[in-house]
């Protein structure tokens, strides 16, 4: 249930509390004054403290110590009790983090429903925070491929230590994956894993949104850097972070310490740091839009992440892992793949790597047969028309076949476009392909394609389409 650190300087109070508590079932420790209250909690945070607002002979009273503790320990819930309690005192309690404000005397049983709704906050609080570090060793890398476990091999060393990396590699390749493989393997896995998504954020709200914020109207609002503290901080695709924000980072990976916004006391922290990006970072060292300090502060390790065209043979055990993932947490079809679809999808062009592969499987799970193996023509338009220059987009559909079939197929299409382009002219056809009109006629009868009027333009089609004549 976790124990309750009561801390008033009135014995009798607090021996009371504390023996109503322990008969409720809480564990509990006494402080007497703000020394023995904050070595208690420096040598293990409680669960939820009780904390009276005027401590004698002490160096701290309560609001120190409650904004002590919100900005070291912004998970503790604290509630506040004093025996000269007023409105204003109230407010400033609950501006600065209170969970709750309670007078002097009060009454026991109203004590208790604050403290066991305090403590239940706290429990999902921390259940909050282990689904997501379940979420992060659950964190899996796919692939066999030679380029695949060049990767690996290369974050299972870094997995031990906590020097700071860089992923780089195209958009979608999976390098959130292996930040998230890197903080599973690591002895920092039991801590949080928190990812920023530099591109996501305002400009104007990033510091706030990593740094927390101070006021004395809503006081501590954790940011980013407290919610990592212990474990692991992504900055996935650093690039994107504004120049001033950059240079407190900086200042962070340095003192290992920062100022909230709004803030005047100095905050430290104890991450490890993981950033990726797919620019080129010196190109926009040179342009002026990274800082060079930062860079080398963050590159002590660099690892590329490789797309997957450098690792097509990968392509259906990713395939396979997604169905079977879609089904668990989707409740899609667990098809299978047949041996043309598999074809098709390693000599599809997938600019958006891993991550496109992924949406073309989810959406041939959503739109296509409930049952069945998925078929490569399923797959078709799922690959867009476009190629590196001097290149052609081989069609998924090719890919499927053995070579003769292959270029049986692609001369007819071809023959039957050129000579539709031409107006069914067979002599203008044959001088822009190259061949003599003789060998043409010869090749357009043994591949079934014919011509005749139609709408009063001769057009091409195959032997075996009776529609396509008057």
């Amino acid at each position: 249930m976790g124990d309750i650190l009561i801390t008033d300087d009135e014995r009798d109070i607090r021996e009371l509390v504390g023996d109503i508590l322990r008969d409720e079932g809480f564990a509990v420790r006494l402080a007497a004054n703000s020394e023995e209250c904050m070595a208690a909690i420096e040598q293990e945070a409680p669960a939820l403290m009780i904390l009276d607002i005027w401590l004698k002979d002490s160096k701290m009273d309560g609001i120190d110590i409650l904004k002590s503790v919100k900005r070291d320990k912004p998970e503790i819930p604290i509630v506040i009790i004093s025996g000269h309690g007023n409105i204003e005192i109230a407010v400033a309690a609950i501006k600065q983090g209170a969970y709750d404000f309670i007078e002097k005397p009060f009454n026991i049983d109203q004590l208790l429903v604050v403290i066991r709704r305090a403590m239940e906050t706290s429990r999902l609080r921390r259940e909050n925070t282990e689904l997501r570090r379940k979420d992060v060793t659950s964190a899996e890398m796919i692939g066999t491929s030679a380029a695949f476990k060049a990767l690996k091999s290369h974050l299972d060393k870094v997995t031990k230590s906590n020097g700071r990396v860089m992923l780089t590699g195209p958009a979608g390749a999976g390098k959130e994956m292996a930040a998230r493989y890197i903080h599973a393997s690591s002895n920092r896995a039991d801590a949080p894993f928190v990812s920023v998504n530099s591109a996501s954020i305002e400009p104007e709200r990033m510091e706030e949104v990593l740094f927390g914020r101070e006021s004395s109207e809503r006081g501590v609002e954790p940011g980013l850097l407290d919610e990592a503290h212990g474990g692991m901080i992504y900055f996935d695709e650093i690039a994107d972070m504004p120049l001033g924000t950059q240079s407190k980072i900086l200042r962070v990976l340095v003192d290992q310490q920062f100022q909230r916004v709004g803030g005047g006391d100095k905050v430290r922290v104890d991450i490890r740091v993981v950033s990726s990006s797919n620019r080129d970072l010196p190109a926009e060292i040179a342009a002026g839009k990274f800082r060079e300090e930062l860079f080398h502060r963050l590159n002590v390790v660099p690892i590329r992440v490789p797309g997957l065209d450098e690792r097509r043979e990968d392509i259906p055990e990713l395939a396979n892992h997604f169905i079977a993932a879609f089904n668990e947490s989707q409740g899609l079809p667990l098809r299978k793949l047949s041996e043309d679809a598999v074809a098709m999808l390693q000599t599809m062009h997938l600019p958006g790597n891993v991550r496109q592969l992924k949406n073309v499987i989810e959406r041939v799970l959503i739109l296509g047969d409930s049952s069945g193996d998925i078929g490569a023509k399923e797959l078709e338009g799922a690959e867009p028309a476009e190629a590196e220059e001097g290149r052609v987009v081989l069609s998924g559909a090719l890919a499927t076949l053995p070579l003769r079939e292959a270029r049986e197929l692609f001369e007819r299409e071809y023959l039957l476009t050129q000579i539709n382009r031409f107006g069914g002219n067979i002599s203008r056809t044959a001088t822009f392909v190259g061949m003599e009109r003789s060998a043409l006629h010869r090749k357009l009868k043994s591949l079934g394609v014919v011509t005749s009027s139609k709408a009063g333009t001769r057009v091409a089609h195959l032997e075996d389409n009776p529609e396509a004549a008057d």
